[in-house]
């Protein structure tokens, strides 16, 4: 199928508004269908991608697509509501409608839909032209020998991405194990170098999604920033980082300055750009911009916000040669209003975005 063609298809699928859940059966079609029959009446009022209203309609039009094809995922927590309720399948299908490649996994069960083995849900995965990409498990839980984590049962963790057939695996859980320390996030970068050794002997990468607390600074060292440790003792061949680029912004809102009010300047794309090999994922998540509240912004549907995507993206993509298929970019909302609407407007922000809008 040529790329125009491609094209063509994409907007059919993601002009429908009626969601019809064929693969739950009819009473899943009912739910998710209302439910996102709703939220996209809602849409209609205020037009895709809200942004606009806050003055950002860079990078939409014609030109070279941002988002490289292929490469658009979404973190599964954004639909944690509809996925113990309804299952995988009925997500899945919604979400092959709206144009996603991949999922990246937090969590293996269903809720009320019943049980599901590994290989049942990498098949069910496929079926829907969906890649599972990657996946978040815990750290560590000290105070419980069983914990599914790394520290606790990493080889269990591990057979289990295995099985999945994931290239990726790694925690959102912040280095805090030992403490804010320097020395304290060093023997948290010897954990996660020995997890990342033995996801390597497996052919798999680990890696750390962040939150803005990373960014902060060492309680015993108040000029060094904590994220730069993790970075200097971590192997660049063992461990991986997964930019969650909202968080990353609210981080630079946050931690700019240091205790003593000295200035720290903090660019998330500059440390993207200086490490590009090191981040393999990123989530786009988004914010309306907000100097009242503590993180600097407030979350928001991608396309809503005010991060500048289209500069981003851009920037990293064009970094390296293999930038537009190195990279893997998932979609997330901590707690959307309307989770499938959310994935849907995510997508359609995100494949209408083209270079060359947004001065670079």
């Amino acid at each position: 199928m040529s790329r125009t063609s491609k094209d063509t298809e994409l907007a059919r699928r993601l002009s429908r508004r009626n969601i019809l859940g064929v693969a739950a059966g009819a009473t899943a079609a009912t739910i998710i269908g209302t439910a996102t029959a709703q939220a996209a009446g809602r849409d209609h009022t205020q037009g895709p991608g809200k942004g606009h209203g806050h003055g950002h309609d860079h990078g939409h039009g014609k030109g070279k697509p941002v988002l490289p094809p292929g490469r658009l995922g979404i973190q599964l927590y954004s639909l944690r509501d509809k996925i113990s309720t309804l299952g995988f399948a009925p997500v899945f299908a919604e979400l092959e409608k709206y144009g996603y490649d991949e999922i990246e996994l937090a969590g293996y069960t269903q809720g009320s839909a019943g049980p599901i083995t590994l290989p049942q849900l990498k098949r069910l995965a496929k079926d829907h032209g969906l890649n599972p990409i990657g996946s978040h498990v815990g750290y560590y839980d000290d105070n419980n020998p069983g914990a599914y984590t790394f520290a606790q049962n990493l080889e269990k963790v591990l057979d289990d991405a295995q099985a999945l057939g994931l290239k990726h695996i790694g925690t959102a859980s912040g280095p805090f194990r030992y403490g804010s320390t320097v020395d304290g996030w060093k023997r948290a970068a010897d954990d996660f170098n020995k997890y990342g050794a033995a996801a390597r002997k497996r052919g798999m990468k680990f890696y750390q999604h962040n939150h803005a607390e990373e960014f902060s600074f060492a309680t015993d060292k108040p000029k060094v920033r904590l994220y730069d440790v993790l970075l200097a003792e971590t192997d660049p061949d063992l461990v991986y980082l997964e930019l969650d680029i909202y968080w990353a912004y609210c981080a630079q809102f946050r931690f700019s300055k240091r205790v003593d009010g000295t200035k720290a300047p903090l660019d998330p794309l500059k440390y993207v750009l200086k490490h590009p090999n090191r981040y393999p994922l990123f989530h786009v998540k988004d914010g309306v911009r907000d100097d009242t509240t503590r993180d600097g912004y407030r979350m928001s549907d991608v396309g809503d916000g005010d991060i500048d995507y289209t500069t981003f993206l851009s920037k990293v993509t064009n970094r390296t040669h293999h930038g537009r298929t190195y990279h893997h970019w998932q979609a997330e909302h901590d707690n959307p209003v309307e989770s499938l609407a959310f994935a849907r407007k995510s997508s359609e922000h995100l494949h209408s975005l083209r270079e060359g809008r947004c001065g670079d």
